[in-house]
């Protein structure tokens, strides 16, 4: 869907001036990926609503509509034990990730609800290798207002390759 098209009605979310409603986001974004990158993942499942679900899923699943995901979590419940899984039972090496998030769209403004489309690439460093790309792929979202603030309803973070890193843990 091309920028021109984006529809825009006078309900919920589309009455926000969409230069502010674009600042909102690109703050959401940012501050998803600083999250993930400082180890504070126990803060994670706050930027979801609390009725969401998120799904790190290959692009060729994706494209064919099939449901098989990497990380499937649909209910915040399932994000909550996704945190505990990776600070208490999960073991692996030591990293840095950097989420590097660009090429930001909305693609939809509709009553209680804004569709947006990002591409992301995360960086991978161990102490004692060189810095590697780690996945890439485009993150496709639903957004909603929930206690004021903007927060994911539907996350996809589509990756681009069927082989995925093995130590891949930790949300993208």
């Amino acid at each position: 869907m091309s920028r021109q098209s984006v529809p825009k009605t006078e309900t919920g979310l589309d009455r926000m001036d969409r230069l502010e409603l674009r600042l909102q986001l690109d703050e959401l974004y940012a501050e998803y990926a600083h999250c993930l990158d400082d180890g504070l993942i126990e803060q994670w499942p706050d930027f979801f609503a609390e009725d969401c679900s998120y799904l790190l899923i290959p692009r060729e699943n994706y494209d064919e509509g099939l449901p098989l995901a990497t990380i499937r979590c649909e209910s915040k419940g399932y994000l909550k034990d996704r945190v505990a899984a990776v600070q208490d039972t999960s073991l692996y090496a030591p990293l840095m990730l950097r989420h590097l998030v660009c090429g930001l769209r909305v693609t939809e403004i509709a009553a209680g609800h804004v569709k947006a489309e990002a591409n992301f690439a995360v960086l991978r460093t161990q102490v004692d290798e060189i810095t590697k790309v780690f996945l890439a792929g485009r993150y496709v979202d639903t957004i909603v207002v929930e206690d004021g603030q903007l927060k994911f309803k539907e996350k996809l973070a589509i990756h681009d390759s069927l082989l995925i890193p093995n130590t891949l843990v930790l949300p993208v």
